[in-house]
């Protein structure tokens, strides 16, 4: 089912490129905006491999997180720096300890200035690992089975490594989610520029998602994971999903709660993919935002195609169109973010609304139902849309 909805986004018809003056207004404002994406993209420092090297001898503060890491990314040479931007047959594994700077403000990653170690100040790498595939399915199983949860994040475009790890050491420190932490990371390039060879390392990295997914969901002491999947990384999740379903795997399908945070995905390939998966329980939660800016650059760099994250929920039509696929649909609008893009309110979604893992919580209170819904931070609850 196509939801053909385009609130918050100006719109060009087709017939109205053959005037020339819209032809040129539509290049100037492609071109303002990807200027746009390139500055807030370039504003700042990028945290170097270096923030990966451990520090076993420091004195860190009480607050540690463990991650495991699933990765279709080449093993440095030097493994002490993780893994590179270039992609891999083969699934490498790792552990990561980081710990969590006392003062730490929700929704921001305390980035190390340099080699020397502050944990007091800063997110610290304590001890990094590399695991065989047995290794790693053996500590999940284990340091799941109090809980039974695991909780795993697929990043998105233009991201490194290094920001992968410390993002979901970031998410999981500030959700206090009770599942075990893992991030699948894909070979994106971590370059504004490269969108193009971002999406086809996506798309290499289809499999290794899955097969993961069935690791993860194949340990007996697991019987729930929480997938989430933010921008590129959720088109990457959906696939995984579609891969699963059309290999009947319906066992790893009934343990997922699947989250996708701005997905970049066209909304017509995002409705194939939905029917292919067919109904998830719960639904499956889509948050989007119409004032998204990286979204907009996506969709006027092909073909000026709806995004999946920008679905307008004031529109009856989508509601009730995200009723029929069994989706909610979440507009998270309302959340204040330093992110000049507009691209990453789920950094500070976790610590505003941490019962995103509690499932059974959700679907009791009523807030995991399809439809369509606004996210209100102040009573850190959604209320109906109009």
């Amino acid at each position: 089912m196509r939801i053909a909805v385009y609130g918050g986004n100006v719109i060009f018809p087709q017939q109205e490129f053959a005037d020339p003056r819209r032809v040129l207004a539509v290049t100037l404002r492609a071109i303002s905006l990807c200027l746009l994406l390139f500055v807030a993209a370039g504003c700042g420092k990028r945290p170097g491999t270096e923030v990966l090297y451990p520090h076993p001898d420091a004195a860190a503060p009480a607050r540690t997180v463990t991650i495991y890491v699933a990765t279709t990314r080449e093993p440095a040479e030097n493994r002490i720096e993780g893994y590179t931007r270039e992609r891999e047959d083969e699934l490498s594994y790792a552990e990561f300890v980081i710990s969590i700077p006392p003062d730490h403000v929700p929704g921001e990653i305390e980035w190390p200035l340099s080699r020397k170690a502050r944990p007091d100040e800063d997110f610290t790498v304590l001890r990094h690992t590399a695991l065989s595939r047995a290794a790693f399915d053996s500590r999940i199983g284990r340091a799941a089975r109090e809980s039974g949860k695991a909780a795993m994040f697929v990043h998105g475009f233009n991201v490194s490594f290094q920001e992968a790890v410390f993002r979901i050491a970031q998410l999981s420190a500030d959700s206090n989610i009770s599942g075990v932490p893992i991030l699948f990371s894909w070979p994106s390039q971590a370059r504004i520029f490269d969108y193009v060879t971002d999406k086809e390392s996506a798309t290499f990295s289809r499999d290794g998602l899955t097969d993961v997914l069935q690791q993860v969901t194949g340990q007996p002491g697991v019987r729930s994971v929480l997938l989430f999947g933010h921008s590129m990384g959720g088109w990457l999740t959906m696939e995984a999903l579609r891969q699963l379903s059309l290999e009947g795997d319906v066992k790893a399908l009934k343990k997922l709660n699947v989250i996708l945070a701005a997905p970049d995905i066209d909304e017509d390939v995002f409705a194939t993919q939905v029917d292919a998966i067919g109904p998830l329980d719960p639904p499956m939660m889509v948050m989007v935002s119409s004032d998204d800016y990286a979204l907009r650059v996506s969709r006027l760099l092909q073909g000026n195609r709806q995004r999946a994250g920008q679905f307008d929920i004031t529109d009856p039509e989508v509601v009730e169109a995200a009723k029929a696929m069994n989706i909610l649909l979440l507009d998270i609008s309302s959340i204040s973010s330093t992110d000049a893009l507009r691209h990453s309110r789920y950094t500070a979604m976790a610590s505003l609304y941490k019962e995103l893992e509690d499932t059974d919580d959700m679907v009791s209170s009523g807030f995991r139902q399809a439809g369509g819904r606004f996210f209100e931070p102040a009573q850190a609850a959604a209320t109906p849309s109009p």
